[in-house]
């Protein structure tokens, strides 16, 4: 009898232990298949976000526009955010005088008219010191004071002219505006505007990305685009190739003002003519055959003041322009000039079976948000057409 009962208890123990691992079998099964339900959610909410990438080279404008999609169609910078950028701000301010002030310094010595670009000798100790400070890789936030120091430098001559001289110097293109509200960035409570955080100068490095809709977060049913945005220079074009499959748009962007100046990390290369060769350069990528181009003829605000004041010639690219006079016909019989000439390299660049792909030129200005916003409002048409006559 005592035997039975242990033989039975044993068998209660066994079920019991079984029922219990079935329980165990059956929470795992329901957690893989939960797992499994999201995977499947996401491959299909994947299959509906279309993947653009912004290419161009370096200091064409990319950074500008990836940040105008950050406050036009999400909810834009929150305050701790707008904080990060005040001492990137600043350090533009001091890489901003000390190429102004090292350039007049070397100008000095190689110009003919050498004496435009002295320093007057008040000022020569204040310019060494604010140079000192531009080297470094920490800069001290702007006080009262330095601002002083940096109008002083700023509103001398030899450094005006020395500004004229900007597109040899790799002057950025923000240095107007800061130099302009410098006592606002020199504020105790100073928290950066939108604007200040649109002209801010940072150099991309690796890939950033962002996802959006161009009717906006509170708006639904409308296309939803992942943007990624890689550094431009030369050294961070190799980390581009992963990001060419499954793209369902190419947008490059062209700085159009840049016909007279050369690359930062080549000052023999004429900025143009490396945009000219980059573009080819992509046209020509097999994975891109059927891919929609979308080209940003961007710095059309530069391009405007400066075509009254450079000819297109200084380029080699442009060397059969034939100017028209001065004035507004000028502006546009030039941009025309241009766009012509990127539509020739497009044809020239692209098999015959790869010319019936999407390709759309829009003239942009990245710091204009109205024109930026109506911008993807027109690519999000276009590809939205293009994906309903595929």
């Amino acid at each position: 009898m005592a035997v039975l009962t242990c033989v039975l208890e044993s068998m209660g123990s066994s079920c019991s232990r079984s029922h219990s691992l079935n329980e165990a079998e059956a929470a795992e099964n329901g957690k893989s298949a939960d797992i499994d339900r999201r995977i499947l959610q996401e491959t299909k909410a994947e299959q509906h976000i279309h993947k653009l990438l912004l290419l161009g080279a370096g200091e064409s404008g990319k950074s500008t526009i990836f940040k105008q999609i950050k406050l036009l169609f999400q909810t834009g910078f929150d305050d701790a955010e707008l904080r990060s950028y005040t001492s990137v701000i600043h350090a533009n301010v001091y890489q901003t005088i000390k190429i102004l002030y090292d350039g007049a310094k070397e100008l000095a010595q190689v110009e003919l008219e050498s004496s435009k670009y002295v320093i007057s000798p008040d000022n020569q100790e204040i310019g060494e010191k604010l140079s000192e400070i531009g080297g470094r890789l920490d800069y001290p936030l702007l006080s009262k004071e330095l601002v002083q120091d940096v109008k002083k430098i700023w509103e001398d001559p030899a450094i005006q002219e020395t500004y004229s001289r900007g597109s040899i110097l790799q002057v950025p293109d923000c240095a107007q505006y800061f130099m302009e509200n410098l006592d606002r960035l020199a504020e105790e409570d100073y928290l950066p505007t939108k604007e200040d955080v649109l002209h801010a100068r940072v150099r991309t490095n690796g890939v950033v990305e962002i996802q959006f809709s161009p009717l906006g977060e509170s708006k639904r049913g409308g296309e939803v685009y992942r943007l990624y945005d890689v550094g431009g220079q030369r050294n961070e074009r190799r980390k581009w190739i992963h990001l060419f499959e499954g793209v369902n748009a190419v947008i490059f962007c062209a700085a159009i003002s840049e016909y007279d100046q050369m690359l930062f990390e080549d000052e023999t290369q004429n900025r143009m003519m490396e945009t000219k060769e980059l573009f080819d350069w992509v046209l020509k990528q097999r994975c891109f055959e059927k891919t929609p181009f979308m080209l940003f003829l961007n710095k059309f605000d530069i391009f405007e003041e400066k075509i009254q004041k450079v000819p297109l010639t200084v380029c080699e690219w442009f060397k059969d322009y034939q100017p028209l006079a001065p004035g507004k016909q000028e502006v546009e019989h030039a941009y025309e000039f241009v766009k012509k000439k990127f539509e020739e390299l497009y044809f020239q660049s692209s098999k015959p079976d790869r010319v019936d792909r999407v390709f759309k030129i829009f003239r942009t200005t990245a710091l204009d948000q109205k024109l930026v916003k109506k911008t993807f409002k027109l690519i999000d048409e276009s590809m939205r057409r293009s994906r309903e006559g595929a």
